[in-house]
């Protein structure tokens, strides 16, 4: 009976306790307890984390005047606060947030902005959102990815 108690070990994640006084062995099923994709909860949204951007963004470009030298500080800041407020909306989940921006002046040109990641299509996603007046632009792109 003990090669049959091996087998079952290699099998199904049985643990065999057995008793000093001789009386039968006490056997223990453990599971697995690491789950890879997220509770429904820890999902991500897009929808929520365009909402998370968009007022950061309304808030942060209220008064923006585009400058050449203020631009990298500005879109920096807004990259850090949406990161922070995304991620702390995922309430700690194990998903990576990326945040690439875009600045820019208004001057009768076009811009085309392009973006490519590998992911898993149950549990990554993105969202964009964009800001503009007449003199300036601000576009933001958030890719979020599940961390197995």
């Amino acid at each position: 009976t003990v090669s049959t108690f091996h087998n079952l070990i290699k099998q199904k994640n049985i643990i065999i306790i057995m008793q000093e006084s001789g009386g039968p062995p006490i056997i223990d099923i453990v599971l697995p307890t690491f789950r890879l994709e997220p509770e429904e909860t820890e999902r991500f949204y897009p929808s929520k984390a365009k909402a998370i951007a968009d007022r950061i963004i309304a808030d942060e470009l209220q008064n923006f005047v585009y400058d050449e030298e203020d631009a990298k500080i500005w879109s920096l800041n807004i990259s850090d606060k949406v990161r922070e407020a995304v991620y702390e909306s995922l309430q700690r989940a194990r998903y990576k947030v990326v945040v690439q921006t875009v600045i820019g002046q208004l001057k009768d040109q076009g811009i085309r902005v392009a973006s490519r990641c590998l992911w898993d299509p149950n549990t990554d996603n993105y969202t964009a959102c964009q800001f503009s007046n007449v003199k300036e632009f601000y576009l933001i792109f958030l890719h979020i990815h599940l961390i197995n």
